[in-house]
This record gives structure tokens, sequence and C-alpha cells, in this order.
């Protein structure tokens, strides 16, 4: 299974949205809450091309994108793919 890091903030629907997509897979992740973590904002702004908005979602180092690109993936049956 991939190593999964999410980025993520307080009080954002897309963000619980994206964990319980992954928790829905069986994947585990480490999430990363850019308002308790110093520098995490600008790191994430960095890996994700310079994307400002929450969540940002990584399988290793490849950057998926946000709650509607993996929701997106899990419709078109691709998510359990990129995750092994």
């Amino acid at each position: 299974m991939k190593n999964i890091t999410i980025y993520t903030g307080p009080r954002c629907n897309y963000c619980d949205a994206a964990k319980r997509l992954l928790t829905r897979n069986n994947a585990t992740y480490n999430e990363i809450d850019i308002s308790k973590v110093e520098g995490a904002l600008d790191e994430m702004i960095k890996k994700a091309n310079g994307k400002r908005t929450i969540p940002q979602i990584f399988f290793d180092n490849q950057h998926i994108g946000g709650y509607d690109e993996a929701r997106a993936l899990e419709k078109e049956n691709k998510l359990q793919e990129l995750l092994k």
C-alpha cells in the first residue's frame, strides 16, 4: 500500500469527506493539519504545484489532487489500483 499524505485544515467539510473516502477504501493516511504544523502550508503549496486549497492528497510523491479528484478516481474504479 502507498504512503498517503493528506493536508487538511480546521472546519473543512471537503477534508472530512476525503478522509472518509480514504477510510472507506481501507487506506491508512498521514494527516497534516496546515493550521497546526509550522511550514505545512508552504510545503503543501510547493508539492501541489501552487494549489492552495485543502485538502491536497498525495500517494507516495504523486499528487492526486483534492477531494473531487479522489472521488472521481473512486467512481471510475481507479482509486484501488492507485492505492496498491
